[in-house]
């Protein structure tokens, strides 16, 4: 495995390796196939993938029959089209009967980059989270996104797959072990809890290994089942530090941030720092620099985490 991979690679490589051993994985994509990196399973398995066309709500509405009928869709095109042009059929014709559609949203946040503020969804995961019966994961590297996907298939009812565009670090060796809704602590730590999901993990990582030098042991965990959140593990995890910091890809509001306060506020009330986009659209630019202009970046964790431990 490659140091650095684009979660959607992984995305496609898993789809190709797991059509081979299950016959009802179905594909469809909305003409973007080679972007969302759909297109080899679609050389393989021709009699399973379905370009719907840049028609994402009958790309959904077919998934959704189709799933119906005993198949297992991935319904595959950008996040910003996936929830935004398509959100009632995901609403109403996979959510509402809880059927079997994996929604595999590629170009999700801010790291799109040069496409701009309309290609780049930053309230994908708000959208999706909202909606009963929709599991949501923000897998954080290639390693993380292969076991994704097979844990998608083996899960029966609606998923949203969180992906990127753009290549990214490994924070996971190959002896992982992914569990749907369990989050993983990838260092421990007893001043403050930092919580950290997709591109942001690695960053996390920087951050807790930057603090050691101002005397602050932070604990890292990857919560990359952002929805159901796994309450267990934050609330010990916070019994223990007393302040917590998120980190994510997204707005501020109704992302991983709101879901961790959600259950803090009724939980275990501790000082809460955010890190994401803060209510804003982004603009064109490369990943790095619009990481760093909206403050995604370890320096910005960082300093959130001496602001949540003064709080304390």
């Amino acid at each position: 495995m490659t140091k650095e991979m684009a979660t959607r690679e992984a995305y496609g490589n898993a789809l190709v390796q797991l059509g081979e051993k299950n016959e009802d994985i179905v594909v469809l994509d909305a003409d973007l196939s080679k972007s969302t990196k759909t297109a080899g399973f679609g050389e393989k398995f021709p009699n399973r993938f379905f370009n719907i066309g840049i028609a994402e709500a009958d790309l959904v509405g077919t998934a959704a029959g189709l799933a119906a009928a005993g198949k297992i869709p991935f319904a595959s095109t950008f996040a910003i089209f996936a929830t935004g042009r398509a959100y009632d059929q995901v609403r109403n014709s996979v959510c509402y009967p809880r059927l079997n559609v994996k929604l595999a949203a590629t170009h999700a946040g801010i790291t799109v980059g040069e496409d701009g503020a309309t290609h780049q969804a930053l309230e994908d995961i708000a959208l999706m989270r909202a909606i009963p019966n929709m599991t949501v994961v923000v897998p954080a590297d290639g390693i993380e996104a292969q076991q994704v996907i097979e844990a998608a298939v083996e899960y029966d009812g609606p998923m949203y797959i969180r992906l990127g565009r753009s290549k990214v670090p490994m924070v996971n060796d190959e002896s992982y072990k992914f569990e749907l809704g369990k989050g993983v602590v990838l260092k421990e730590g007893s001043d403050v809890t930092i919580v950290a999901a997709g591109v942001m993990v690695n960053e996390a990582i920087k951050a807790a290994e930057a603090l050691k030098a101002d005397g602050i042991d932070a604990e890292v965990i990857n919560i990359h089942t952002v929805k159901p959140l796994d309450k267990e593990l934050l609330i010990s995890s916070v019994a223990k530090t007393k302040a917590v910091v998120t980190a994510e890809e997204h707005n501020i509001m109704g992302g991983l941030g709101s879901a961790v306060c959600e259950v803090l506020s009724q939980n275990q009330p501790v000082p809460v720092e955010m890190v994401g986009v803060n209510d804003t659209f982004g603009e064109s630019g490369t990943p790095q620099a619009l990481l760093e202009k909206y403050g995604l970046t370890a320096e910005a964790i960082a300093e959130k985490v001496h602001k949540a431990v003064k709080r304390k």
